[in-house]
């Protein structure tokens, strides 16, 4: 079993968050036990080190709009959405992209447990749900990590019941022919970040103590904005 911890901090400025990722990476680093930071952010904006200057939100709502060294582009964090900062050091058979699939499925098992059938689909980090006559893909939850010396940084964050007007003043991880959602808006319930809290405890308990499982079907794959050419390729003759 792992000896994985889970620490709760409630609402918690993203910078001061940030800093405290930093102090537990170099407990983790000193071999000090892996640590899920589980906690909620006062509305800000991300941008990965994929963000282009235009992706930004020309009108922030008061929000800062920070930038990150994670990967990916540019997302939103705020009250009614569960963050998880994993930050545990990866086994010598489980490569980066092994954790990603892990973090998705756990999540992908979270929101089932809510009875929100989701997948990923290859080609685009984070959770989905399909198209259907209710509208779009739709991501319910969203991906970004830095990995540094063997140890994971930044995570995840999942929207129980955030207030998704914030997800109009930019394009969310550069991804625009799709939509963003939340477990509150397709139950038509109140599903809270407290809600949350058990189910993710015990999937991500479980996906993050390396034991093999069985990976969710994908859906079909997309492109990703966030791994394009930052700029045009011309080729001769064209």
């Amino acid at each position: 079993m792992t000896s994985l911890q889970f620490t709760q901090l409630g609402s918690v400025d993203y910078l001061a968050a940030w800093d405290r990722q930093r102090a537990v990476h170099a407990e983790v680093d000193a071999g000090g036990p892996g640590r899920v930071l589980l906690l909620e952010h006062p509305p800000v904006f991300t941008a990965g080190k994929r963000t282009e200057p235009h992706e930004k939100p020309l009108d922030p709502g008061g929000a800062d709009v920070i930038d990150v060294d994670r990967g990916g582009k540019i997302t939103f964090h705020g009250p009614g959405q569960l963050v998880g900062y994993p930050i545990v050091r990866l086994p010598d058979h489980v490569k980066v992209v092994d954790y990603v699939r892990r973090v998705e499925e756990a999540l992908i098992a979270v929101c089932a447990e809510f009875g929100v059938a989701t997948a990923r689909v290859p080609g685009r980090s984070g959770v989905w749900l399909r198209a259907d006559d209710r509208g779009p893909e739709r991501k319910i939850a969203a991906l970004g990590i830095r990995v540094r010396r063997g140890i994971t940084m930044h995570g995840f964050s999942l929207n129980c019941d955030v207030d998704l007007d914030w997800y109009d003043r930019f394009v969310p991880c550069g991804i625009s022919d799709a939509g963003v959602t939340s477990l509150s808006a397709e139950l038509g319930r109140d599903v809270t970040v407290a809600d949350a809290i058990d189910p993710v405890r015990r999937h991500f308990g479980a996906l993050l103590a390396w034991a093999p499982y069985e990976p969710t079907p994908d859906y079909d794959p997309r492109p990703d904005p966030a791994k394009q050419p930052r700029v045009q390729l011309i080729r001769p003759g064209v």
